[in-house]
């Protein structure tokens, strides 16, 4: 069993028989699942996950009011559940992994990873928020949620970023990929600078695969999970396959590969109508991009800033 099919059989089970007989009247008013923080919350987790902040658990969402008035109460009947579930033992908190599980805040849980209580209105704060922070706000399941304010923020993000914003993205990523990987890469070889040559591949790695997700509409995930998680998308699957090969390959091969992954980015480029430059070399396709940004301030910002 998988952390969020534990955290939903440990809610179904444990929790919500308990909620429901201490707390009858909040239970309208609350919303339970498991999102967040955790290789648990993207379905990544395995045997290796469980030697901490691994087991039977699950977060319970109060409006900023009812968890001023009573998230001590549900806190402390929470603390109070039984620890073991289905065979598993109980979770294991580490220091650092602050409160991930348990009675938490709508308000303060959204503002955790956007800066808002209710998430991002404008384009600035679109640009603001890290990837990674929107692919860990929307990430996990929502198992109960009667109010329906948690899960309406939530289905909000999950929409993706406005297209403004992900153009802007798309022409960053494209000029990274162009100065790391197609041109500082084979230079630093050539000068036979082994640190700067791999910087700049993991820089163009980087971009590489945020650009495939910006393709497929999905947020990048925290860089531990950021090519786990391509398996998931349907687009750019040779792409994928190349950038492992690249992570692995020498020097001679490394250069081939990048030109064949930019090649691979150029041509979906095209299919999603962002550009019609016929060539390869992805500086040359970003003001083509940047063309595709109907807010005039974005717009004329250098298509290297995000």
């Amino acid at each position: 069993m998988n952390g969020l099919a534990l955290a939903r059989y440990y809610y179904e089970t444990v929790g919500r028989p308990a909620l429901e007989r201490q707390f009858p009247a909040l239970m309208p008013r609350i919303a339970v699942g498991l999102a967040g923080e955790g290789s648990e919350c993207l379905g990544f987790d395995d045997a290796l996950s469980r030697d901490h902040d691994w087991g039977p658990a699950f977060c319970i969402w109060m409006e900023q009011e009812d968890y001023q008035a009573y998230g001590a109460e549900v806190q402390a009947a929470y603390y109070a559940l039984p620890g073991e579930a289905a065979g598993y033992p109980a979770r294991q908190d580490s220091n650092m992994s602050g409160e991930r599980v348990g009675c938490l805040c709508t308000q303060d849980w959204y503002r955790r990873y956007t800066g808002m209580t209710e998430g991002p209105v404008t384009l600035e704060q679109w640009r603001r928020i890290p990837e990674s922070f929107l692919a860990t706000a929307v990430n996990g399941e929502v198992f109960y949620d009667p109010l329906g304010h948690f899960s309406a923020i939530r289905t909000r993000l999950q929409q993706y970023y406005p297209e403004d914003v992900r153009i802007k993205k798309i022409a960053a990523r494209a000029a990274t990929m162009a100065q790391a990987g197609q041109y500082n890469y084979p230079r630093c070889i050539k000068r036979e600078d082994a640190v700067a040559a791999q910087l700049a591949m993991a820089e163009f790695i980087k971009a590489a695969i945020s650009m495939v997700y910006l393709l497929n509409r999905a947020y990048t995930p925290f860089y531990k999970w950021m090519f786990r998680g391509l398996e998931r998308l349907p687009k750019l699957k040779r792409t994928v396959t190349l950038i492992e090969r690249l992570s692995k390959a020498q020097a001679l091969e490394a250069t081939g590969l990048i030109e064949a992954i930019c090649l691979n980015i150029a041509a979906e480029l095209r299919r999603q109508g962002l550009t019609k430059h016929s060539g390869n070399f992805l500086l040359d396709v970003c003001p083509d991009i940047m063309e595709h940004i109907q807010d005039e301030v974005l717009r004329k910002t250098h298509f290297m800033q995000e």
